[in-house]
Order: C-alpha cells, then structure tokens, then sequence
C-alpha cells in the first residue's frame, strides 16, 4: 500500500473512533462491521473533557463496560 492510502485509511479510522466515541455508529456502518475492523463498538470509547476545552478519547476496561450494561438493565417483571 502506497504512503497516501496509508494515511487516507488511517484518516478514516480515526474519523470512525471520533464518531465512536460521541455513541453513534458510523454511517455506513453495523456492529459486526466494526468488530470486523477491530474497532470498539459505541458505548466502549468515551470523552473525557480536558481543562483546556479538549478532550482525550479514553476505552473503557470489560468491567466498565460490563457494569454499565447491567446498570441499564431494568426488570419488567411484576414481582
């Protein structure tokens, strides 16, 4: 691959990440897509705000995200 297609799909990548990182799906793009990439899914990244108004895109570990699945999980039952 030649040195601009190289820096072209990097690109992409990191528009991707960025999209990722605000908990949207990239256009285009399904969950299976992006595991096929070895990118994170949305939920995975996240923004942590910087005091000079930037930010820092940080992944959570699998307990993170393991926890916060099962604090949005909500039981219907009855009982």
């Amino acid at each position: 691959m030649c040195l601009a297609c190289e820096q072209g799909e990097l690109e992409a990548r990191w528009e991707m990440i960025n999209v990722i990182s605000a908990g949207k799906l990239p256009d285009g793009h399904t969950a299976d897509d992006l595991r096929a990439m070895g990118l994170p899914l949305p939920g995975e990244l996240y923004r942590d705000p910087q005091p000079d108004g930037s930010y820092i895109i940080r992944q959570r570990s699998p307990a993170e995200i393991a926890a916060l699945k099962l604090k949005n999980f909500e039981c219907d039952s009855p009982q």
